[in-house]
């Protein structure tokens, strides 16, 4: 009788077979730095709701360039100290003068937001290009610019102000360069020690190795890797020109009446608090808001930016 044939399988075959119809996963994407930030920061929702906070304060703002219910200096004798909600052509009320406190706080918190956000930018165009420079440099260059530093800051912030605000008229222009000239030593110190940390990296070495020169260095290496050191200074920044353009203006030595100011609205609005405690608690609530959201956002944002906190 013959042998039944046997078919021998071949396993490792039928195993290739199915290795190739297999679907194969696609690898993740690898993030870049300023990817990883935005999803860390999107994962804090404070933050998140702190930049839509602001985001609103700032549209409502910076849209009475376009649209004011008012002229905010505007005084109606008929229409004085109404409370708010009596009217409908005045939402929040009006003050001792007659004008509408709606139109004076959108336009007051325009103004102080530009004073915070010129001062902020001459204190980006001061400190940034100095600490970079000191950190770069190092050796006497660095002790000559940093002794310059400490006797800067040795002065207390507010009497270095008033100091400038006496020797310039008091005003806009005065009000901006106060803050900065006061302001920029943090921002310089900051820069200086993120500078001094990455000058020792390996890209940078190599990148003076290949003989890159050193303003080529400083635009490609330098700066942005200190971009995550300026972004959340800035934030922490703003708050506080805000709040001292504030604080000048409410005794008396800023923004001058009648202009309006969250300063000026604040000392407006204390003169009448036994009756109208509403024309100080109006700008009080909007100065507190935005205090709190910027605070909140650089807070958010040193996380995001920070290499070492884990998502």
């Amino acid at each position: 009788m013959e042998e039944p044939m046997t078919h021998q399988f071949n396993t490792g075959a039928f195993e290739q077979a199915q290795a190739f119809q297999r679907p194969v996963l696609s690898q993740p994407q690898s993030l870049s730095f300023w990817q990883r930030a935005w999803r860390k920061l999107r994962a804090n929702r404070a933050a998140m709701v702190s930049l839509m906070v602001l985001s609103v304060i700032a549209i409502c703002a910076f849209g009475s360039f376009v649209w004011l219910p008012h002229d905010p200096n505007a005084q109606n004798i008929n229409a004085t100290n109404l409370k708010p909600l009596t009217e409908a052509a005045y939402p929040l009320g009006t003050d001792s003068l007659g004008r509408d406190m709606l139109s004076r706080l959108l336009y007051g918190t325009r103004i102080s937001l530009l004073i915070a956000l010129f001062a902020t930018l001459v204190d980006i165009l001061i400190g940034v290009p100095y600490g970079v420079i000191s950190g770069w440099c190092g050796g006497r260059v660095d002790n000559l610019m940093q002794r310059f530093i400490e006797i800067i800051a040795s002065i207390p912030e507010l009497v270095l102000v008033l100091l400038l605000l006496l020797v310039f008229k008091p005003g806009l222009t005065s009000i901006v360069f106060a803050i900065a000239l006061s302001s920029w030593v943090l921002m310089a110190r900051l820069v200086r020690a993120a500078t001094l940390q990455i000058k020792q990296a390996d890209f940078v070495l190599a990148a003076q190795a290949m003989g890159e020169s050193p303003w080529r260095i400083t635009w490609t290496h330098l700066l942005p890797n200190t971009l995550g050191v300026i972004i959340t200074r800035t934030m922490f920044t703003i708050p506080a020109a805000i709040f001292l353009e504030a604080l000048l203006s409410f005794i008396g030595i800023g923004v001058k009446a009648p202009n309006a100011s969250l300063g000026t609205l604040l000392n407006a609005g204390e003169k009448g608090f036994q009756f109208y405690q509403y024309q100080l608690w109006e700008p009080v609530l909007v100065l507190s808001v935005m205090m709190i959201a910027f605070n909140l956002l650089g807070d958010g944002l040193r996380d995001a930016l920070d290499p070492n906190v884990r998502e």
